[in-house]
């Protein structure tokens, strides 16, 4: 075998191996779920959404933003992967982390995986957040092990969003962000709180297919939102 039809061999195996990395990931994310939502208006990349209530385990963690989302993941991943204090039964809702039923005392539960992953900057830290699944209250989930993870209830919530592919670069970010505040200017809707990366997928998936989306929360008496 010649030299430049083995060197077609190695890159064609190569594209085979990451072929596969890249749909075995995708179909992981696919049965990922996210919590639900309506949507009251859609324009193009933007939206305005409203959420019901739902629950969050979150961390606090200082640094900049790429290793802060680092340790705020590891944390939260630990948390739903078994950090916990054990109950009786948790729903199977997702195959990314499945559930089982145990007793008081035992192992900690597998919680089942959501996305997206939040992160947002609060004062001098950034807050990591992973949604819980449907139904679940900070009372009905097991208690964290480490004490840095907090579980909340948040309250119905209304967001304006924007949708994004691309890497995650405190650029690429800002750039959307500036984007969604314009469109929310335009049509005089009052943001509360600070702007939130939520991500969808894992580092893996190439950069041009990966769903971002940059969110802000609206005050709560907005009913409606016209286009300008």
């Amino acid at each position: 075998m010649s030299k430049v039809s083995t060197g077609a061999m190695r890159w064609l195996w190569r594209l085979v191996a990451l072929t596969a990395v890249f749909h075995s990931g995708c179909a992981a994310m696919a049965s990922t779920k996210e919590p639900k939502y309506a949507v009251e208006v859609r324009e193009g990349d933007f939206e305005l959404r409203l959420y019901g209530t739902h629950a969050v385990a979150e961390t606090q963690v200082t640094g900049d933003w790429s290793d802060a989302g680092n340790e705020g993941f590891r944390r939260l991943a630990g948390y739903i992967f078994g950090k916990n204090r054990g109950r009786s039964k948790i729903a199977m809702t997702a195959p990314v982390a499945q559930a089982a039923s145990l007793r008081d005392g035992q192992e900690g539960l597998k919680i089942p995986m959501t996305a997206p992953v939040a992160q947002r900057r609060e004062g001098g830290m950034w807050t990591v957040a992973f949604t819980m699944p449907e139904g679940e209250t900070p009372a009905t989930l097991p208690q964290p092990d480490d004490p840095r993870v907090v579980l909340r209830e948040l309250p119905p919530e209304r967001v304006a969003v924007v949708r994004f592919s691309g890497r995650w670069t405190v650029d690429n970010m800002k750039k959307h962000e500036d984007s969604l505040r314009q469109w929310v200017s335009a049509r005089q809707l009052h943001v509360v709180g600070q702007p939130e990366v939520n991500r969808y997928d894992p580092p893996f998936k190439p950069w041009f297919l990966r769903r971002n989306e940059i969110w802000l929360r609206l005050a709560d008496d907005v009913r409606a939102v016209s286009s300008p």
